[in-house]
């Protein structure tokens, strides 16, 4: 009995190993200032900025269809923002302005993320808004965290 389970135990080891990813398989790859889309890239600053704005004025001009996408429209609502704006505020100040850092492709999904730093009155933490903007040119998803130099997707 003993040896069945190391057996077993050997098996369950020896299928369970990882693949290591190769170069061919990278997700994400980040572009050069000639291959971004300009209209894309003004598009997705001044719906990030837009949100981000929310913060100050206390007013938020909902997305459109052909801005974004049903769950992000579901997902971005006044009283989300509210709450967000109101923590952010209390951390971290009015809000200014943001910088373009980098921009990757998702070779996944064929989509676009804009990583900007987010300048606020306070500067002891240096934040990073995410802005994906899908194939039909409009915002997939809206991510903010703490800045990191290296992008990784959680």
């Amino acid at each position: 009995m003993k040896n069945v389970l190391i057996i077993m135990f050997f098996l369950v080891a020896i299928g369970c190993k990882t693949k290591k990813a190769t170069v061919d398989e990278l997700k994400f790859v980040k572009l050069s200032s000639t291959e971004i889309n300009g209209n894309q890239k003004a598009k997705a600053y001044e719906l990030g900025k837009r949100v981000l704005m929310t913060c100050n004025t206390s007013r938020f001009k909902p997305f459109s269809n052909n801005e974004a996408t049903a769950t992000v429209i579901k997902n971005t609502t006044e009283e989300r923002l509210t709450t967000t704006c109101r923590k952010f505020k209390i951390k971290y100040g009015e809000f200014k302005d943001i910088q373009l850092v980098e921009v990757l492709k998702d070779n996944k999904n064929n989509s676009y993320i804009y990583r900007y730093k987010v300048e606020y009155q306070w500067k002891h933490t240096i934040k990073e808004l995410g802005v994906t903007m899908d194939e039909n040119n409009r915002v997939a998803a809206i991510k903010s965290s703490d800045w990191t130099d290296l992008f990784y997707q959680k």
